[in-house]
């Protein structure tokens, strides 16, 4: 199945400069890295964008490392209290990841290739600095088949997404 035409027409709507990324059928970031560096060549790990949907107490957002990088919870709790602070809102207590059957039934896409994007998910978005750093990003585009590349710096306006140091490597 190609990718949806609710994300295609969001990616039309907000004036994405995106190309749809074929590759063979991946089910973690870190196999979709393997996989786009092999048919790209000049694709680093850092471009391609882990989204892991997060719950905070009881709220969810999205927070986006690199695939080559795991998420460090105690860090991104700090991120998202201190945006929390200047809004001068509740602060979270703790934070997990999502569970798989919330995930089915709340957002778009297949598990595992959720695409990051606030307006079609109703989700803040916070994205790891090393990947806020990149030319462009790899994402999830709802199909285990598909990413989407934009550039990053779009990508951080059009969705409004929160920057941080919250990754560390994984081992």
């Amino acid at each position: 199945m190609a990718v949806s035409k609710k994300i295609l027409n969001y990616l039309e709507k907000k004036e994405y400069k995106f190309e749809i990324i074929k590759h063979k059928i991946t089910y973690t970031a870190f196999d979709t890295a393997r996989t786009t560096q092999k048919q790209e060549k000049k694709v680093k790990p850092e471009e391609i964008a882990k989204t892991l949907v997060v719950k905070a107490d009881k709220d969810y957002f999205l927070a986006l490392v690199p695939a080559s990088r795991k998420l460090n919870k105690k860090k991104l709790l700090r991120i998202v209290n201190a945006s929390k602070k200047k809004k001068k809102e509740k602060l979270y207590r703790s934070l997990e990841l999502a569970k798989e059957s919330w995930m089915k039934k709340n957002v778009l896409g297949k598990v595992g290739a959720t695409p990051p994007f606030k307006e079609l998910l109703g989700l803040d978005i916070y994205v790891d600095n090393i990947l806020a750093k990149q030319k462009n990003l790899y994402l999830g585009s709802g199909e285990y088949e598909y990413s989407i590349k934009v550039p990053t710096k779009q990508y951080l306006k059009n969705e409004e997404a929160i920057k941080g140091n919250f990754s560390v490597i994984l081992r």
